[in-house]
């Protein structure tokens, strides 16, 4: 009739050990004794097998340490950005492109598991929508409208085509940026034929940009 009878899992331990926190923690949040606590997650791991795996997959990984190799591809790629506008392609020609391209996709799945380097977040955090799935077209196809209006409406304000470099404003730099990575798209024959017509409907001019000014000087005419 009688018998030890057993005591049941804290539900509370149970959660904070799920959610990632070792017993150790857990004992001391709680006031109990570690003993005491493992005695109960022991417990509740019989009752519920996959609790152990759940712990593992909640406790935080350290981030990902940065060498020589991977702050060179994080320059690279932020010199990319600010030089046309864009992020690396894995269909690009250039090989370099593509690794760039591989890296910053395994940057991604770390910023998803958490455990992207400090170093690199803030690095990136210059391009915006950077870690987005190449899947979110959406995303990017409304960003490029954006820009596009922007541009629009700073040209109607009677201004020039906006520099790339040497920009006067942030306006002016982010527009020359995004207009810069239009035209060279265009000039390797990359840019779909939906966002040229576009462009050659409602930005006239946007191919040249601004007319190039002083070049070679002419010969003076020959004496007779």
């Amino acid at each position: 009739m009688g018998g030890t009878r057993r005591s049941a899992p804290d539900a509370e331990w149970v959660q904070m050990y799920r959610a990632g926190l070792p017993a150790s923690r857990i004992a001391s949040l709680s006031a109990a004794a570690e003993s005491t606590v493992r005695y109960h997650l022991q417990i509740a791991a019989r009752e519920e097998p996959s609790l152990r795996a759940e712990h593992r997959r909640a406790v935080p990984r350290p981030p990902a340490k940065m060498d020589s190799r991977s702050l060179q591809n994080l320059e690279d790629i932020i010199a990319l950005y600010r030089a046309e506008g864009r992020l690396p392609s894995p269909r690009a020609k250039s090989a370099r492109e593509r690794a760039l391209s591989t890296w910053l996709g395994r940057r991604r799945q770390d910023a998803d598991n958490g455990t992207l380097s400090p170093t690199v977040k803030a690095r990136l955090g210059e391009i915006p929508g950077w870690d987005a799935p190449r899947r979110q077209k959406e995303r990017r196809e409304a960003l490029w409208n954006q820009r596009l209006v922007e541009l629009i409406a700073y040209r109607a304000e009677g201004k020039d085509w906006p520099l790339h470099k040497n920009a006067g404003t942030e306006q002016e730099r982010v527009l020359g940026v995004w207009i810069h990575g239009q035209r060279i798209t265009y000039r390797h024959g990359t840019l779909a034929p939906a966002r040229q017509a576009r462009l050659d409907a409602e930005l006239p001019g946007w191919r040249q940009g601004r007319p190039r000014r002083g070049g070679r000087p002419k010969p003076p005419p020959l004496e007779n």
